[in-house]
């Protein structure tokens, strides 16, 4: 069974997609929502099980999901935990950063209320340079500096393959370690295959995507949220957890 226009419009809406796009007339916005729906379900068909159709996402959804794979930012012991599916190309995931992340993070992680965790999810039908952006923030890992090559990915006005060595360089990492290690389009294939697989499992159809719940060792039993949503519903959805 195939998922019809409408169930994928309304998975569009919820996860933030169709939002208003400058500078476009209202029929050009209309395609590219659809071509970015018909992209990103070519990619979910990828993921899941050949001739089995992707289940639509549900906001709200009880969902459980491993926390031994992704960068983590904010105390172990803190006793909330949020999970990002991101694409760092993407333009809603660069909204919820310069806004919502920043507000969260002074309010929750900075104060050991949350830890968060950055999981990877590019598009690369849509956004040509995520999988080399996720690619980027893990290699400048390597060097300790991931959130900070994360923060300016998503700050970039522009995007481009040299943007990334000009922020090695502002970081002050190893300029030719870091170039031989983006160049390299197969390190951390298997890990961000993994991230995509497990978004995809839990109702990921568009980014960013979010898993919230309480902190229970490895493993996040917690509720699906889609979309760039402003920081009061974060913030509602975090205290009502902590209920």
């Amino acid at each position: 069974m195939t998922l019809t226009l409408h169930r994928l419009l309304s998975i569009a809406l919820v996860a933030g997609l169709t939002a208003p796009l400058a500078a476009q007339s209202p029929q050009q916005t209309d395609q590219a929502i659809l071509d970015e729906l018909r992209q990103i379900r070519q990619l979910l068909e990828r993921l899941t099980t050949p001739g089995v159709a992707p289940a639509p996402p549900v906001a709200g959804e009880h969902v459980t999901l491993s926390l031994k794979t992704g960068h983590m930012l904010g105390s172990p012991g803190a006793p909330l935990t949020i999970v990002e599916f991101t694409d760092l190309q993407c333009p809603f995931c660069r909204q919820f950063h310069a806004t919502t992340f920043e507000k969260l993070k002074a309010d929750y992680i900075d104060t050991k209320k949350l830890r968060y965790f950055s999981r990877d999810f590019p598009i690369v039908e849509l956004h040509p340079l995520s999988a080399t952006a996720a690619r980027a923030s893990r290699c400048a890992g390597d060097q300790g500096k991931f959130w900070d090559m994360r923060h300016a990915i998503l700050s970039a006005q522009t995007l481009t393959r040299e943007s990334f060595l000009q922020q090695a360089d502002v970081l002050d990492l190893d300029t030719m370690k870091f170039s031989g290690c983006v160049a390299d389009t197969g390190r951390f294939e298997s890990e961000i295959g993994d991230d995509m697989r497990d978004g995809a499992r839990v109702g990921v159809t568009g980014t960013p995507s979010f898993v919230i719940g309480k902190s229970t060792g490895d493993t996040l039993d917690g509720v699906l949220v889609l979309g760039a949503q402003p920081y009061e519903a974060f913030d509602a959805k975090l205290k009502a957890v902590l209920r």
